[in-house]
């Protein structure tokens, strides 16, 4: 089934992580043999081929830098003029990919329809460009407000104002704290161009101080459910039920530590801990329960999120079996339809709304 992914760092993984991601992951994986740096090397699970493999057509695909001020000691770049700098090569990742023919980016209605157009044609789908929406996962790299328009003239259309620790715009996961004074000034900007505010990673301040000053579409990329895990990194249920009333559509997300409790990061392994696919479902189906229907979920996995088989679904080896999930959803009572928009419907509802 054609399956959109709303958050994917390709970009981090191409760069950072030195991958070639128009190679098949087993190719990744063989060349990572011996390599420490990372914890994840050698168990990749994303590639481009992989996503064509597995019928992801679409996905939300990221640009990330944080600024780090003296005092925090979280990883990212000494100034906010390094963080743009880097988001800038990671654009120009991108758009090698697209001059390759590997991707194509979607930024209006019309692109929308002209690469659906292309994925439903029947032509087989290693001839198909992987079609990506530009997002940013936290918004410290912008060196000024005036940035995010420069931004949005290379296709950027939606931000997180957040990542982890604090921010320069907004506080994130584990911070406190509402919004700062230009993470307000941020938030006008983002209305005026018309961009999505990815509400993941905002903490409870900073998530309830961002609700009550704007009002254009949000959605929120990668998030579970804190009810099920107990973390500041998920959602309470009272922010579910905001979101749902603002019309978002919430990605279940395929982070370990975030699915089930008591993970301990580079301990805990997905079987002993009975983290699976299902595991997933039960986060999605708590929302559709909270929303009284399907229409608020969808997958934005996270998958090459700095992590990899190591901490994620033991009976999911690459990126292609988030196609197990349909059969999953059925055996919990879903029907065609509210699978259909699990794996595609929402988020492609949601874009044309915020689209039109």
């Amino acid at each position: 089934m054609f399956t959109i992914d709303a958050h994917l760092d390709l970009s981090m993984n191409a760069l950072e992580w030195n991958r070639d991601l128009t190679k098949n992951v087993s190719d990744i994986n063989t060349r990572e043999i011996g390599l420490t740096d990372k914890p994840d090397r050698g168990l990749a699970t994303v590639s481009l081929p992989e996503l064509r493999k597995g019928n992801i057509g679409l996905v939300v695909a990221t640009q990330i830098a944080r600024y780090v001020a003296p005092d925090n000691h979280l990883p990212g770049w000494h100034s906010p003029e390094q963080a743009w700098a880097q988001t800038q090569g990671q654009l120009a990742w991108y758009k090698a990919m697209e001059d390759k023919g590997e991707m194509f980016q979607v930024n209006n209605l019309e692109t929308l329809d002209e690469h659906l157009a292309l994925w439903n044609s029947g032509q087989a789908n290693d001839k198909k460009s992987v079609g990506y929406i530009l997002s940013l996962e936290g918004a410290d790299s912008f060196v000024t407000v005036d940035h995010l328009e420069k931004a949005w003239q290379n296709g950027l259309r939606a931000v997180g104002p957040a990542h982890y620790g604090p921010g320069r715009y907004a506080q994130g996961t584990d911070a406190t704290g509402k919004m700062t004074s230009i993470g307000h000034d941020l938030l006008k900007e983002m209305e005026r161009l018309n961009i999505i505010l990815d509400a993941t990673h905002l903490c409870d301040d900073s998530f309830w101080d961002a609700m009550s000053r704007f009002s254009g579409p949000v959605w929120a990329s990668h998030n579970n459910c804190r009810s099920l895990v107990n973390h500041n990194r998920q959602y309470s249920d009272e922010q579910i039920k905001e979101l749902i009333d603002r019309g978002a559509v919430i990605g279940g997300a395929l982070d370990a530590w975030m699915m089930v409790p008591n993970w301990q990061r580079g301990i805990s392994q997905p079987k002993a801990m009975n983290c699976n696919l299902d595991v997933m479902i039960n986060h999605i189906d708590h929302i559709c329960q909270l929303a009284g229907n399907a229409e608020h979920v969808g997958i934005g996995s996270d998958l090459d999120g700095a992590f990899g088989t190591e901490q994620c679904p033991y009976d999911l080896e690459t990126i292609a079996d988030l196609q197990k999930i349909p059969d999953l959803f059925r055996k919990r009572g879903y029907n065609d339809t509210d699978i259909e928009n699990l794996m595609h419907g929402n988020w492609l509802r949601f874009l044309r709304k915020a689209w039109a």
